[in-house]
């Protein structure tokens, strides 16, 4: 492990590393930690130089989200929606995340828990597992629910793409344990999760959702894709589609985190199934590069209204072109997370300002749907102003639509003058992930509009 790598990114290579046994402890210290200090200015991250300071930001100009490629200015809404949000899309598919393949023909579900009542009576346990081709011992996703108990009509749901296991999202021994991956390298193997204490592990208030009547439900983003440099050797969905005699993707395909976005959309396929559950009304959230997961799934589909996006940095919200903290040259090094996105991506590492788009067209995909940037104040490698300035860039789309998001000055930590609107953002009080007092702001937010 590289010592001079930012707390947060050594925390989540050593989860990674770890022995099976230790992973339930500590698989997600690093979402929630807060132990930042000052950056250091001479540090190195893969051999490269990291920016701390402003004033070597250096001049940018950001791509504008209202001209077609051709040079002509989006002249009303129905241009947008019909033309030019397709041309973003098609650009973050071919330089950042890559082309996925669309539903599986042999998708399938089976409810193997159908509703056991659970906290007392508050809620509802509802299990499914999700197949994604036709053999049902591999390629397949667990996902737990829990659902208010004394709401008859459907309900809004959070659905948690997560590092954990699903046995660790609650103190609940009905739980299917499940497998993680416990560590890096060739020849690595899921092993069986071990149960842990989910009050220990993860600070979810899933009793206060339910009193909000939001339902809850959760995946590991491991069973999708595992997230490992040799995932795609190692059985991930993304080998599954690979033609035969291929053993690597092409240039503009999907990487990891398009692979995760797509599992999450089978879910959505299921919810669609779910007579509980108002797939109208689904938000999803995700922390560090599954905050880029789910920015990247809300602007790929459009059937979920709302993104809940924590310390999503570099690849998600963060302004690529501001060159501060992680950027695409630390990020696709081959020593780091290249696998996480289409083998394009790399080509913009010496150059930033070559990429057709950023992060600010990526918010606008979003457009008129809801998203709140969670971040840190302390978070310096995902760099919370390039994503307070994205939000910012991302305006003039939501202005088609009719929706005015206030962005007058980069709010205090802990403020939340502007994090209930459509385009929301706010900063705790500490470093990358999310920490208890997000949950509280998040269903707050979800209460607004979902």
């Amino acid at each position: 492990m590289n010592d001079a790598l930012p707390i947060g990114i050594r925390n989540d290579w050593a989860v990674l590393m770890m022995p099976a046994r230790m992973v339930v402890c500590v698989l997600l210290f690093f979402v929630s930690s807060t132990g930042y200090s000052q950056p250091d200015p001479n540090q190195r991250v893969a051999g490269l130089p990291v920016n701390y300071d402003e004033a070597n930001v250096g001049q940018y100009t950001l791509p504008d989200p209202l001209v077609f490629e051709s040079g002509r200015k989006v002249a009303s809404k129905d241009e947008w929606i019909n033309q030019r949000r397709a041309e973003v899309h098609q650009l973050f598919e071919r330089t950042q995340f890559g082309k996925a393949p669309g539903k599986p023909a042999d998708l399938s579900f089976n409810v193997f828990d159908s509703g056991t009542p659970v906290f007392g009576g508050k809620a509802i346990r509802r299990q499914v597992t999700i197949y994604f081709t036709k053999d049902t011992t591999d390629h397949k996703v667990d996902v737990l629910f829990y659902l208010p108990a004394k709401v008859r009509q459907r309900v809004p749901l959070l659905l948690h793409i997560s590092f954990g296991p699903n046995v660790m999202a609650a103190n609940d021994p009905g739980i299917k344990a499940g497998c993680v991956w416990p560590r890096q390298g060739k020849g690595s193997k899921r092993v069986r999760a071990t149960r842990g204490d989910g009050a220990e592990t993860r600070d979810v208030p899933i009793e206060a959702m339910m009193a909000n009547g939001i339902g809850y439900g959760t995946l590991y983003y491991g069973d999708i894709e595992p997230d490992l440099k040799e995932g795609i050797q190692l059985g991930g969905i993304r080998r599954y589609y690979l033609e035969t005699g291929q053993d690597a993707l092409g240039n503009d395909k999907w990487g990891a985190i398009a692979a995760w976005s797509w599992g999450v959309s089978r879910v959505m396929d299921y919810l669609e199934t779910d007579d509980r559950i108002d797939a109208e009304r689904v938000a999803i959230t995700g922390s560090s590069r599954l905050g880029k997961t789910v920015l990247w799934t809300g602007a790929n589909d459009q059937r979920f209204k709302m993104v809940l996006a924590s310390c999503s940095g570099e690849g998600g919200a963060a302004l690529s072109r501001r060159d501060y903290g992680e950027n695409i040259a630390h990020m696709t090094d081959t020593s780091r997370y290249y696998y996480q996105f289409a083998p394009n991506r790399h080509a913009y590492s010496d150059d930033f300002d070559r990429c057709p788009v950023d992060a600010h067209e990526l918010i606008a995909l979003m457009a008129p749907r809801y998203v709140l940037l969670q971040t840190g104040d302390t978070d310096y490698w995902s760099d919370p102003k390039g994503e307070f300035l994205a939000a910012q860039a991302a305006q003039p789309v939501y202005e088609l639509f009719g929706i005015h998001n206030r962005f007058p000055a980069m709010p205090e930590a802990g403020d939340t003058s502007l994090a209930f609107q459509p385009v929301g953002y706010y900063m705790h009080d500490g470093g990358h992930g999310m920490v208890p007092s997000d949950w509280d702001v998040f269903i707050e937010y979800m209460r607004k509009f979902l």
